[in-house]
């Protein structure tokens, strides 16, 4: 007799319909698993073997064979535990054939039956609706993330026993409901806050236009600075994620195995902050079993590098593409699989290699070779896509004993959606890249956004020679002072936004000093 369950893989950011195939015939008893599979497929045996035994079933005693199709896509992971039983459950006759025909099915069992989480839960869910299937059967860790898709049941699977009496009618068991939009709108609270700084106006300045305008940030300055404290305050004052958003960072963290059980939906927009001897394979993905890297963990959120010159060359110039695309290719010899990366890169480095340069308060022991060749491991191309370099200086002892506490995170932020609305409204028509702030606008739309009257054309006209600026850091001040324009409810760009923008370039004019 033959059965079959239907289930999913994931590939990448995707789920791809596997059917799980169970036939039983007269022979020696044997168990084979076919179909591409891998070590820990191919070990679904004994966990079934057990789990089928703890449920109180019969483990047939004939030769049989599951198939997992299609055959030329290699099944990886214990997901494929629990179709596979409830195949041959069913193909031995033990479970009615036509029951399991409306459902995509997954878990991963243990020597108990018991049904543990597996990873990607949520693109199966969005997978299962596409292919019209009455719902899904997961294990209740992931049933919160599945429930998340609309237009299907997300029914959770505690123990094998449970899902055979299921499916056999014999229990009951209720759909978990959950919409993504209430549980933003529960958002969690902040837990730091730009009022908790003091001093630094310029920078906060800084990272205020940053988050109007997703744009990138370089801050440079002494230990001590506040640097760090600065960037972990940086997505209090960003916008709140929509629920598409949400759901979008929800899938990265589903398929790299990281949602908290509890959660369910990802309500805050990341904050990567990766230590400097990450790998590249770590930082954008990869591996023998390709997994998102730092960078898609980071999409819709902040990648917080410091000690930028610390990590390596390699990883620092395969940030170049995400940057541009906002996305990221991972090739291999038999697929290319691709990972979501819009992320805000916010960057921090000290302005020498003792990181005393420019202090007030202490002498640089630093030669200007040793300077030159600390600030180069970034690389120029990479330079380029910092929209913001900022100086971010000690703070005067007479500002940290100050009991004035600094502007709340709320405040910034009511600016910053201001200026987002104001961004949505212009480039609703989005062009090529159909972009929706200033930071990934095209060529066309700065040229359309982005004119220059006489005089700010004559400013820039000398900026750019006196600077040395290339192509990209001319359109890249034309986008942040388009930015600081919007801060300010401004149709057109003015010459005073030409000018702050120019001097978020510090080490563009210290090169020419």
């Amino acid at each position: 007799m033959q059965a079959t369950v239907y289930s999913s893989a994931v590939v990448g950011m995707d789920a791809m319909a596997v059917s799980v195939e169970a036939s039983i015939a007269i022979g020696l008893p044997a168990f084979l698993i076919v179909g591409l599979p891998d070590a820990a497929v191919q070990e679904s045996r004994e966990r079934v073997r057990a789990g089928v035994a703890a449920a109180g079933l019969e483990f047939p005693l004939n030769r049989i064979t599951v198939n997992l199709a299609p055959a030329d896509v290699r099944k990886e992971g214990p997901s494929f535990d629990l179709p596979i039983a409830l195949a041959m459950l069913a193909a031995s006759g033990q479970l009615p054939v036509d029951a399991l025909k409306h459902w995509s099915i997954v878990g991963e069992l243990s020597l108990s039956g018991e049904i543990r989480r597996v990873r990607g839960v949520l693109s199966i869910a969005l997978a299962a609706r596409e292919a019209k299937r009455t719902g899904v059967i997961v294990p209740a860790g992931n049933a919160s993330e599945a429930a998340l898709v609309d237009g299907i049941s997300a029914i959770p699977a505690g123990h094998l026993g449970e899902v055979i009496d299921f499916l056999c009618g014999r229990r009951s068991i209720e759909p978990v409901r959950r919409g993504a939009r209430g549980l933003l709108d529960r958002g969690p609270d902040e837990s730091v806050d730009f009022a908790d700084v003091k001093g630094q106006a310029h920078a906060k300045r800084a990272l205020e236009v940053a988050a109007a305008g997703g744009h990138n940030v370089l801050m440079i300055g002494p230990p001590g600075s506040g640097k760090t404290m600065l960037a972990r305050r940086m997505p209090t004052i960003l916008p709140k994620l929509e629920v598409a958003e949400a759901i979008e960072v929800t899938r990265v963290y589903s398929v790299s195995g990281i949602l908290p059980p509890s959660a369910g939906l990802v309500t805050r927009r990341p904050f990567r902050a990766p230590h400097h001897t990450i790998s590249q394979a770590g930082l954008v993905g990869g591996g023998s079993h390709p997994r998102p890297g730092e960078i898609s963990l980071s999409h819709r959120g902040v990648l917080f590098l410091d000690e930028l010159p610390e990590f390596g060359k390699s990883a620092l110039q395969v940030l170049r593409q995400p940057l541009e695309d906002g996305t990221v290719t991972i090739s291999r010899a038999r697929l290319a699989l691709t990972y979501p990366a819009r992320f805000t890169l916010l960057a921090a480095m000290n302005p020498c290699p003792c990181g005393h340069f420019g202090d007030t308060s202490r002498s640089c022991l630093c030669t200007q070779g040793q300077i030159h060749a600390y600030r180069e491991r970034i690389g120029g191309p990479l330079m380029d896509r910092l929209d913001i370099q900022v100086e971010v200086s000690r703070v005067e002892a007479k500002q940290l004993t100050s009991s004035n506490g600094g502007e709340p995170s709320v405040r910034i932020r009511e600016r910053v959606e201001s200026a987002r609305a104001r961004q949505r409204a212009r480039l609703k028509d989005g062009g090529e890249a159909g972009s929706s702030w200033n930071a990934s606008m095209t060529s066309k739309q700065i040229g359309a956004h982005c004119k220059l009257d006489r005089d700010s054309a004559r400013f820039m006209e000398a900026g750019i020679e006196r600077l040395g600026l290339s192509a990209r850091a001319y359109d890249r001040i034309l986008k942040v002072a388009r930015t600081i324009a919007d801060l300010g409810a401004r149709d057109k760009v003015e010459l005073g936004d030409l000018a702050e923008a120019m001097q978020y370039r510090c080490l563009d004019r210290e090169r020419v000093l």
